[in-house]
């Protein structure tokens, strides 16, 4: 079973990941596959300047020899720079400990229903945890998911489809290089433009601004996921992993919007067979997901985020302490994460499809996997 534990705090020294389950031979290199997804998610116009501080770089500490993986958990360090300007606040031993308690909650952040929750005095013991800076790990974690997958002919990419009021209709084919070119990670750079433009304007108004990004799995198998259970429906598990990234607050497999004001004559994929490649769909409205289960098709999502909690203009709020009305607890941050988010979200479909694959393939070794691929491929591009 594969699966990853992240731990570390916000301004804390680190950043840890342990990720079990990867089996033995898959080349793993830090700088090679780990780092540039880092690099990807620092970056998007919009974010705040402790991506200035931070250069973020996975350090591979267990479970690696050689450059091959071993088959024991494979275990990752990322530094927080920040760490050496929180030093006092953030202090991991009592003595000589000057706490200075943070009480002004900010809505729409975890702050107050954390506080409630652990019966906390300070949001800071929160906010640590509950930051977005979590995802680097997460990141991390998705990238050793996406190694694998690649080797197994599954590859992972995302773009930037909204921010604000700036939208772009789907498109079936996306040019990888447009969205990497682009400072808001979308294809278009007529909105590219306009989306810039608008996370300025929201700068200027002290506000943020949220958004949409499409997440795609391509080179899936069918059969992945499972319609016995519900707590194994590939679609639900996807839907977990994305909406539990920081300001994600909705998700949609497929067309699943339209498909809910379209009558069902133009929603349904048509199946076909093919000699030679099997059975393919003449459309992929469903998201590449049929009753839980892969269908074959690349796997789609849209992800939708929220704008930030910490607005440069504070919102009205409560002291935890006083219940006296305030302005908002301002904590150094962003005005736009979408296209830094779409990143997150990669990692995220990454990581639940290679678990789906790992659990349909077994196999302990990289080599092990591939022929049981291999066969299985074969076997679905049959007749019976």
């Amino acid at each position: 079973m594969l699966r990853f534990l992240t731990a570390g705090e916000s301004h804390g020294p680190q950043l840890t990941v342990i990720v079990e389950g990867v089996p033995a031979g898959l080349s793993l290199d830090a700088r090679r596959d780990i780092d540039p997804h880092l690099r990807r998610r620092q970056g998007g116009y919009g974010r705040g300047k402790r991506q200035q501080i931070e250069q973020d770089h996975a350090e591979i500490v267990a479970g690696v020899r050689g450059g091959l993986t071993l088959g024991s958990p494979v275990a990752l360090v990322i530094t927080n720079r920040d760490w050496d300007n929180w030093r006092g606040p953030m202090q991991v031993t009592a003595a000589g400990f000057k706490r200075k308690p943070v009480s002004r909650v900010r809505p729409g952040h975890a702050d107050l229903a954390g506080m409630l929750k652990y019966d906390l005095d300070d949001a800071r013991d929160v906010l640590e945890r509950a930051s977005a800076r979590e995802t680097a790990a997460r990141v991390a974690a998705g990238a050793v998911a996406m190694a694998l997958l690649a080797r197994l002919g599954v590859q992972v990419s995302s773009w930037v489809q909204r921010i604000g009021a700036v939208a772009i209709d789907w498109r079936d084919q996306v040019d990888p290089a447009a969205v990497e070119a682009s400072p808001v990670r979308c294809p278009d750079p007529g909105a590219s433009e306009r989306m810039v433009a608008a996370i300025d304007a929201a700068r200027e108004r002290g506000d943020t601004l949220g958004g949409s990004a499409v997440v795609t799995a391509s080179g899936v198998v069918a059969g992945l996921g499972s319609y016995a259970q519900w707590d194994r429906k590939l679609d639900g598990l996807i839907a977990q992993a994305l909406c539990s990234i920081p300001s994600v607050k909705g998700v949609e497999i497929g067309a699943a919007a339209a498909a809910a004001r379209s009558p069902g004559s133009q929603v349904h994929d048509s199946p076909r067979y093919v000699e030679g490649e099997g059975f393919r769909h003449l459309s992929n409205r469903q998201g590449g997901l049929t009753g839980g289960v892969t269908d074959g098709e690349p796997v789609w999502a849209t992800v939708h985020f929220k704008p930030i909690s910490t607005l440069l203009a504070p919102l009205r709020s409560v002291d935890a302490h006083t219940g006296a009305e305030v302005n908002a607890h301002y904590e150094r941050s962003d005005i736009c994460v979408v296209p830094a988010g779409a990143v997150v979200a990669e990692a995220m479909l990454g990581w639940v499809i290679a678990a789906a694959m790992t659990e349909k393939l077994g196999g302990d070794s990289l080599s092990e996997m591939r022929r049981n691929l291999a066969g299985y491929r074969r076997s679905t591009r049959r007749l019976r």
